[in-house]
């Protein structure tokens, strides 16, 4: 059955309003005529897919006897495109889309090509065991692999668009039977208020829809791991896809998830359960070695056994500085070799960082700088935060332990309890679409829950 456009210009002028509107050098319009069939083709060629083109519409024109006939043919074809009003005809054609005139009527077809549909290897959750795959740039190759892992009925996917100009596609993904309702209202709410011209990645997306700009913990998880948005859906949590990007965003998200790898539930109970307690141990040394090395060596030496005190205290002849320089200048050397790990390219990254970081250490301890159980202190400080799964909260925890230096350097030990109480305290207090941040696990549920 035809889709007549319903709008007050007839198709004539419709063709013309698009070829004023559409001045590049790559629009194509193609008119095709044999015996007593026409029609005319209109499309972007960089965007459409010639191959298709020619094999789904170009060929069957010339093959069938008649126009009522290639009408019939191009009534069933799967992939045609409903139109509401001519600025829609105007945005799918600059997305890929064919328009067609035949027989005084307008047909619109979704041949877009996509070059970015290749499936990615895991880079930034990589596993031993499980999948090794993870999503591609394509928005509609990343949903064809949810939905090989998914088979569920009430698996709903609604497509938005956000961009005012770039009019990117976004998936909102959910399972309706386990979805939490207001969890969902908040997210389509935030995602309406969004006015930005250009949203060309997930990350950007992430910190626009959170309401609270100055928030240094996450309360939305990006992932790119296909089990773990499974895993979510299937826990009653929204996932949102953007096209473009190899990411998603599930929310909400609890501290507990970031300390979560997916390959926790690929191993037996006791090396899950172990592999989860050195997370803890590298988030509390990456947290406290710092602010604790200061609070001891300034305020409170005594509290080390002897012969500990006095071999720290002979490392650190001929330092000029007080601990806290020692320490704030030691990390800051780390954050520069870790910022540097990942700007430069992968074929040099490794080998530079490392080089680095050794020349660096000697000449710090040999130029009386620095101590050697400050060399040892910040290697382990630097080791402890690439331990924590989620790329999110270890940049929000490399931020906070400076907090916590701050406070140790001020008042001692005494600062650094306190520090790390109003740490556990501001945890407590935060909530992630009105779950409490510090909540053991997410279960979907039907009932509200009131909140923000």
């Amino acid at each position: 059955m035809r889709k007549k456009i319903p709008i007050i210009y007839t198709p004539s002028e419709t063709i013309e309003w698009l070829k004023n509107e559409i001045k590049t050098f790559d629009f194509v319009h193609k008119p095709l005529e044999i015996n007593n069939k026409r029609m005319m083709l209109l499309y972007i060629k960089t965007v459409a897919d010639g191959q298709r083109l020619q094999e789904s519409l170009i060929k069957p024109f010339f093959e069938l006897p008649s126009l009522g006939e290639v009408e019939a043919y191009l009534s069933s074809l799967p992939n045609q495109i409903e139109i509401e009003s001519k600025e829609q005809i105007l945005l799918e054609i600059t997305k890929g889309s064919v328009l067609i005139h035949i027989n005084d009527s307008l047909l619109l077809f979704d041949f877009t090509m996509v070059n970015n549909d290749n499936v990615l290897e895991s880079n930034i959750e990589p596993t031993i065991q499980g999948p090794q795959y993870a999503l591609s740039e394509a928005i509609m190759t990343n949903l064809n692999l949810i939905r090989q892992r998914y088979h569920q009925p009430s698996l709903t996917i609604e497509m938005l668009t956000i961009g005012k100009k770039t009019n990117q596609s976004l998936a909102l993904i959910y399972d309706q039977d386990d979805v939490h309702q207001y969890v969902l209202e908040q997210v389509k709410q935030r995602i309406k208020s969004l006015d930005r011209d250009i949203i060309q990645s997930t990350s950007e997306l992430l910190f626009l829809i959170n309401n609270k700009r100055f928030s240094l913990f996450p309360n939305m998880m990006m992932t790119e791991r296909t089990d773990r948005i499974v895993y979510n859906i299937a826990g009653g949590k929204v996932v949102l896809l953007l096209d473009g990007d190899s990411n998603a965003i599930i929310a909400p998200a609890v501290f507990f998830d970031f300390m979560t790898s997916i390959e926790d539930g690929y191993h037996t109970y006791w090396v899950s359960r172990f592999a989860i307690m050195l997370r803890y141990i590298g988030l509390f040394n990456c947290l406290i070695l710092p602010g604790l090395y200061v609070s001891v060596i300034s305020y409170t030496p005594d509290v080390f056994r002897s012969e500990l005190a006095l071999s720290i205290a002979g490392s650190r002849i001929g330092v000029p500085y007080p601990s806290y320089i020692e320490v704030l200048f030691m990390l800051f050397v780390m954050e520069l070799l870790t910022e540097a790990s990942i700007r430069l390219p992968k074929a040099v990254s490794a080998t530079a960082t490392t080089v680095g970081g050794l020349i660096l250490g000697t000449a710090a301890t040999e130029a009386a700088l620095t101590s050697n159980v400050m060399i040892i202190i910040v290697s382990a400080v630097a080791i402890s935060t690439f331990v924590i799964p989620i790329n999110e909260m270890s940049l929000a925890i490399r931020v906070f332990r400076y907090v916590i230096l701050f406070f140790s350097t001020l008042s001692g030990l005494a600062g650094l309890m306190l520090s790390f109480i109003g740490f556990i305290m501001y945890l407590t207090n935060k909530r992630s679409f009105g779950e409490p941040y510090l909540k053991f696990y997410y279960k979907g549920r039907k009932e509200e829950i009131k909140g923000n």
